[in-house]
């Protein structure tokens, strides 16, 4: 049942978006290994996961949001449905790090994180590389670079989605705050080469910092 709402939920999504904002262009698939990963990328806009959920069907994905979407039952019931799960961002606790482990050693699903949490935030969170690294699964780079808010998806402000290579951490590696900057470095690295081939150009701009 979760699948095919999951399914639904996604394929709708990628109907809508090629209606108001046409075809996304997304490069350098061939990066994404086979069978399981945590998804990683820079949060730029409250709607970036749905463009990588749709450019990434039928592959389904375990997230983690904010408790305070889950207030209204029917967009908690909706959510849930989705495979994600609610957490408290003041007071986390371990199962924001065991429950995504979990999925991806039993289950098909991979896992999306966003470092840095927040997308008002660029500071890099070690959440991400202590999940891969007890899943022993790989880190996948993606950045997305498009439309930011509702007006700019209607004017047609064109999306385009890149990979990255993965990023493997040794499963024998000690995650100590040496080795945990090193991979943050890396995800940093990652992201920013990823940017500059789609655009040397491109500048994020926080739209909560216009106002």
């Amino acid at each position: 049942m979760k699948r095919l709402f999951y399914s639904f939920v996604f394929s709708f999504a990628k109907c809508v978006i090629w209606i108001f904002n046409g075809r996304i262009r997304v490069t350098n698939k061939n990066k994404i290994p086979k069978g399981n990963y945590v998804l990683i990328a820079p949060h730029r806009t409250w709607f970036d996961m749905m463009y990588f959920g749709v450019v990434l069907l039928p592959k389904q994905f375990y997230f983690l949001a904010k408790k305070e979407l889950f207030k209204n039952p029917i967009l908690a019931w909706c959510l849930k449905k989705c495979n994600v799960e609610p957490v408290d961002r003041n007071n986390p606790g371990i199962a924001v790090v065991k429950n995504p482990i979990k999925v991806l050693r039993k289950t098909n699903l991979s896992v999306m994180v966003f470092p840095s949490g927040t997308r008002h935030s660029t500071k890099l969170k070690g959440g991400a590389a202590m999940i891969a690294k007890m899943a022993g699964v790989p880190l996948l780079p993606v950045v997305y670079q498009g439309p930011l808010t509702i007006k700019e998806l209607l004017c047609r402000k064109k999306a385009h989605i890149n990979f990255g290579n993965p990023i493997y951490i040794d499963k024998n590696e000690k995650l100590n705050d040496e080795s945990q900057a090193k991979i943050e470095e890396k995800m940093k690295n990652a992201f920013k080469k990823l940017d500059n081939e789609i655009d040397p150009n491109y500048v994020y701009i926080d739209e909560s910092k216009k106002r």
